[in-house]
C-alpha cells in the first residue's frame, strides 16, 4: 500500500481545511484528487509528504507516518507543484546537476530525464528562456531524476496549453505504466477522465465521491439518454426506448453513431454541490 489516509483533519487558525479524509491508494495506481482551488488539495499533498502535521487522524506513506517519514521514504517520493522553484539564471541541465548532487545521483541521468521529457536540445538554456510548457517538463524532470516510486502532481498542467498538457500527460502516464504511484491533484475533470484509475470529489475539505471516473459518470446518469446520429439529423432518445425506436426505423444505414449521455465529472460534482471546478 502507497497511501493510508485515516480520518484526516486539519485545521488553521480554527477553521478545518480538510474533514475526515480516509483514503487508500495502491501501489502502481493512478489516484486523483478533484476539486476547486481551495478545496484542501494542495494541504493533503502537503500532510503526505511531511511538509505539514495533520490536527487529528493519521497518513502513512509506504507504512510510514508521513508526520515521521524516512530520507529512504523521501529517496522513493517525487513531488511537482505548480510552482516549483526552477533557477531562472541557471541553464536546464545546471538546474538538474544540483538535484542530481544532492541526491547522489550519476550525471548521466541528466541527459535521459531531459531526454524523456523533450528538452535534450534545451540542456544549455536558461530556464528564463523557456516557455511555461517547458518549465513544467523541466520540473518534472527534476521530480523523476532518482526515479521514485511514488509521485504527487499538484495541478501538473495548470495554465498550459493543450499540446504542452497531452506532453505531460504521456510522460506521467508512461511512469504510471513502469510501476510508479501517482498522487494527481487537478480541477480538470477531463484531465481526471483521461488519467486517472479512481478519483476522490473533493469539497470544503470532505470527500464527496470516490470511485472510477466511468462509474461515477454512471451513477450520477439520472436521465438515461442517448444521442442518435443520423446522416442529416440528430435525436436525443430514452434509453428504455431506443430498442423501439430502432425498430421503428426502415432504413437504419442511415443511422451514423449512438452516444450514450451520461455526465461528465464537472456535470457531477455541479450535481453534487451546486459548483464549478474552477
Amino acid at each position: 500500500m502507497s497511501i493510508n489516509i485515516k480520518e484526516v483533519e486539519k485545521e488553521f487558525n480554527h477553521k478545518r481545511v480538510l474533514d475526515k479524509i480516509n483514503l487508500n491508494i495502491v501501489d502502481g495506481e493512478f489516484f486523483g484528487l478533484l476539486g476547486p482551488s481551495g478545496a484542501g488539495k494542495t494541504t493533503l499533498i502537503k500532510i503526505l509528504t511531511g511538509q505539514l502535521n495533520p490536527t487529528s487522524g493519521c497518513a502513512e506513506v509506504f507504512g510510514c507516518n508521513s508526520s515521521g517519514l524516512t530520507d529512504q521514504i523521501y529517496r522513493n517520493i517525487g513531488i511537482v507543484y505548480e510552482k516549483s522553484g526552477l533557477y531562472d539564471r541557471l541553464s536546464c541541465g545546471d538546474n538538474l546537476y544540483i538535484f542530481a548532487r544532492i541526491y547522489g545521483i550519476q550525471k548521466q541521468r541528466i541527459y535521459e530525464v531531459l531526454n524523456k521529457v523533450g528538452l535534450s536540445d534545451s540542456i544549455n538554456k536558461p530556464v528564463q528562456k523557456l516557455s511555461t510548457g517547458m518549465k513544467q517538463r523541466l520540473i518534472i524532470a527534476r521530480a523523476i531524476m532518482h526515479k521514485p516510486k511514488l509521485l504527487f502532481l499538484d495541478e501538473p498542467t495548470s495554465g498550459l496549453d493543450p499540446v504542452s498538457a497531452n506532453s505531460i500527460h504521456n510522460i506521467i502516464s508512461e511512469m504510471n505504466k513502469n510501476g510508479t504511484t501517482v498522487f494527481m491533484t487537478t480541477h480538470n475533470m477531463s484531465e481526471a477522465s483521461k488519467l486517472c484509475d479512481n478519483i476522490a470529489l473533493l469539497d470544503g475539505g470532505k470527500i464527496i465521491e470516490y470511485g472510477t471516473p466511468d462509474n461515477i459518470c454512471f451513477k450520477y446518469n439520472k436521465n438515461k439518454q442517448v444521442k442518435v446520429i443520423f446522416k442529416n439529423k440528430t435525436e436525443i432518445i430514452s434509453l428504455e426506448n431506443l430498442s423501439e425506436y430502432l425498430s421503428k426505423q426502415k432504413d437504419k444505414s442511415h443511422i451514423e453513431a449512438i452516444h450514450s449521455l451520461e455526465p461528465n465529472l464537472e456535470d457531477v460534482f455541479i450535481q453534487l454541490t451546486g459548483k464549478r471546478l474552477v
